[in-house]
């Protein structure tokens, strides 16, 4: 490399204070790798594995310089930095009514109206299947007949709106709905970013009993945001632990869970589990209970006020370990074969 080509990335990364970081890194690199073996054993292992941590990331930064400033922060896995940290989520609480799409949508709207008006959030989340009322349960409602309660997420004049209210208010929305596909109808949550766009479908993928009407979905996807890494899934699916062990391994410190049915004790034990054993908050939505349990296994919201229509809770999104600590970083994969 010419000395021309050299202080052209010098003075690339100097605007964007990327010498301050990686003189950081660099300092505390030292200090871990100074330190003796014979002394290991006198440290905390929190703080030894933070140092080796900080070694490793200045390893990483120092050798990514060379290939320019944009992609060492591009590459750079310490994008926590880069993340909020605290959110606050609103859940919806009421009841829909079963097969009535224009009542549901005008319910939903009046909510939206009064959570904007007296209160800021990141993220809104109905109940699972809110617009046409989870009809499925209904025995009269054929498989063939769900069709007439399904949308079009990009036509529909409902979504349209939910979708208005996610840019006037800079908020996430992953909003319930049945969806209509050539193939057949799906279980979705319709996934809306702060500027209204649609930028996910999650499908049920656990289906039982009535469920069989819906076609089952086809992926466990993880969502990309301001507040990091988050999954979905919808109700039943909760209880295969699989399925918050898979969105947690890709990631996500959040999931958040559209539910119709089953609440009460027996779920919030499971909910508690999930949250535990992978070290994430779960926030489980349901027309009579807004729920969310903590990283730690704790309760972090239980209202059942039937006198509320939504709850508003603030999570800090930093407790949770996800795939970085807890419980997942000491699984024994090797082991786990049948």
């Amino acid at each position: 490399m010419d000395w021309q080509e050299s202080v052209r990335r010098k003075h690339a990364i100097e605007k964007i204070g990327v010498v301050r970081l990686v003189a950081l890194l660099y300092v505390r690199a030292c200090l871990a790798s100074n330190v003796h073996s014979d002394d290991k054993h006198r440290l905390k292992g929190k703080r030894m594995a933070m140092l080796e941590q900080t070694r490793r990331e200045f390893l990483k930064a120092a050798g990514l310089v060379g290939i320019g400033a944009s992609q060492l922060l591009a590459q750079s896995k310490t994008s926590e930095n880069k993340w909020r940290s605290g959110i606050r989520v609103a859940q919806i609480r009421v009841y829909p009514e079963k097969g009535r799409l224009q009542a549901n949508h005008g319910k939903l709207m009046e909510i939206l109206a009064e959570v904007e008006k007296t209160d800021e959030v990141d993220v809104l989340v109905t109940p699972e299947g809110f617009l046409d009322g989870y009809v499925v349960t209904e025995k009269s409602v054929a498989k063939e007949d769900l069709p007439r309660y399904a949308i079009d997420p990009e036509r529909s004049a409902y979504t349209h709106a939910a979708s208005d209210w996610a840019k006037r208010n800079n908020a996430w929305v992953i909003y319930g709905c049945a969806r209509k596909t050539a193939g057949g109808v799906y279980n979705t949550a319709l996934i809306y970013n702060r500027k209204g766009a649609l930028v996910g479908m999650y499908d049920k993928t656990h289906i039982q009993t009535h469920d069989h009407k819906y076609l089952p979905g086809k992926h466990l996807n993880v969502y990309e945001s301001d507040f990091g890494t988050f999954g979905v899934m919808i109700c039943a699916d909760r209880r295969w632990p699989e399925t918050a062990r898979t969105l947690t391994l890709k990631g996500a410190r959040v999931i958040f869970n559209p539910t119709y049915g089953m609440h009460g004790d027996l779920n919030l034990c499971m909910m508690r589990t999930r949250s535990y054993e992978n070290g994430i908050f779960i926030v489980f939505t349901h027309p009579g209970q807004s729920l969310i349990t903590g990283p730690n296994g704790a309760v972090v919201c239980n209202n059942v006020d039937k006198t509320q229509t939504y709850t508003v809770t603030e999570i800090d999104l930093a407790k949770a370990p996800a795939n970085t600590g807890g419980h997942i970083v000491d699984r024994r994969p090797d082991i786990y074969k049948l």
